[in-house]
Order: structure tokens, then sequence, then C-alpha cells
């Protein structure tokens, strides 16, 4: 099975639940191969990458030939705005996704983003469609063409619910839990709940032999 992990705002290849994920399958599951692409581009970008890394990881499968991998021999773990791409992507393909915290609608809360562009560059014109609103982290120099492309695709529904797993902290400090439940527990995919935590998903390291569980199941 291969593992494409899908890492959030202000992250990177270098995220810490993705090497955790990629350090506990080495360990435990070294039949499972982990990616960890960098993903701090245009969500245009971002999107159809993820598409090449799914039917690249496959066809290597294929020729591979091997026993250990089933049909769906490729599933996405994706957290925060990596769990809306993940999504997206699966709605597109069909493959497996097991989301974090994941955001579902980034139109929305990536928009203080803009509303502070316009504060601090009082008396410019910020309306341009690459025009700077927020560098992240990793990178991305987020513009008005983001938020738009965010805007016309936003997720109004999960296409494979049986193939989509969602844990969600409680105490989450960035996006609305609620939100998030009430969305993909309407469209029927299986939403998991735990109490407190935070946004990062702090203690994934103890979650990791449910989370290859969990993946396991997606990809049967």
């Amino acid at each position: 099975m291969n593992i494409i992990y899908i890492h959030g705002l202000d992250s990177d290849a270098n995220s810490t639940k993705g090497r955790l994920l990629e350090k506990y399958c080495q360990q435990y599951h070294p039949a499972i191969n982990v990616l960890r692409p960098d993903l701090n581009q245009s969500p245009d970008h971002v999107f159809n990458h993820i598409l090449f890394l799914i039917e690249s990881a496959n066809n290597k499968s294929e020729r591979i030939k091997s026993a250990q991998f089933g049909a769906a021999n490729t599933v996405l773990v994706g957290s925060s705005l990596g769990g809306y791409f993940s999504t997206l992507v699966s709605n597109h393909t069909g493959c497996p996704a097991l989301l974090l915290n994941p955001s579902t609608q980034p139109h929305v809360t990536l928009q203080r983003f803009a509303n502070e562009a316009v504060s601090a560059d009082s008396g410019k014109d910020t309306s341009s469609d690459d025009h700077i609103i927020h560098s992240t982290a990793g990178g991305w120099d987020i513009t008005n063409a983001d938020l738009q492309w965010f805007a016309n695709h936003p997720l109004s529904a999960v296409n494979y619910p049986s193939k989509v797993a969602v844990l969600i902290k409680a105490g989450d400090e960035l996006l609305n839990a609620e939100l998030s439940k009430s969305f993909y527990q309407t469209q029927g995919a299986a939403v998991t709940v735990q109490a407190g935590g935070d946004h990062r998903f702090s203690d994934f390291h103890e979650q990791l032999p449910m989370v290859i569980k969990l993946l396991q199941q997606l990809a049967d």
C-alpha cells in the first residue's frame, strides 16, 4: 500500500505527522510506502500534483505485481487544508482518504488573510488576482486568485463516503469541529470525534496503530 500524506497550511514535506507516519511504517509495516510531497504551491497545482502522484504510485505498484497491493493500493492522509484537498481528490478519483481535522471551507477560513492584507495596505489596490495576501511558513504566496480557486471548488458532497474516514479533535482551536463533523456525517462518511486535543493532533504518535488499521480497512 502507498500512503500519500497531504500536509496542511504553514507546513511542508517535513511535517511532524508525516514524518511520524513514515517512521512508524518503516518500523512496523515495511511493505507500506509513505510519500510526503511539499505542496506549498497554488491550489490548482496541488490538486493536479496529487493526481499525478496517485497515478504514478499505482502504476509502479502494478509493475511490481506484488500480492501486497490490492485494487486500492494508494490512500491519502490529509491534515487540515490537506483534508480539503484529500476530499476533493477522493471525489475525483475514488481514492480512499483519512482526514485529520479537515478544513471544509478554505475560501471562508483563508479570507482572514485577505482582510488583514486590506488593513495593512490601506490606500493601496489589493484587488488584483496576483496580489499576495499571505506567505506561509513553507513558502506558498497565497494570492486573491488562490482564494477564488477555493471558492470555485467548494466541498458540496463526498462522492465515495465508504472510502472516507474522518478524525476530529473536539478541542480544535483553529477550525470549527462541529462544522466538519456535520458535513462529513451528513455525507455518510465515518466520523470519529475525539474529546479535547488540538488542531495539530499532538497525540498523533499514540494513534498510529489505529490510523494504519483504518487505512487498511479503507483500502479493502
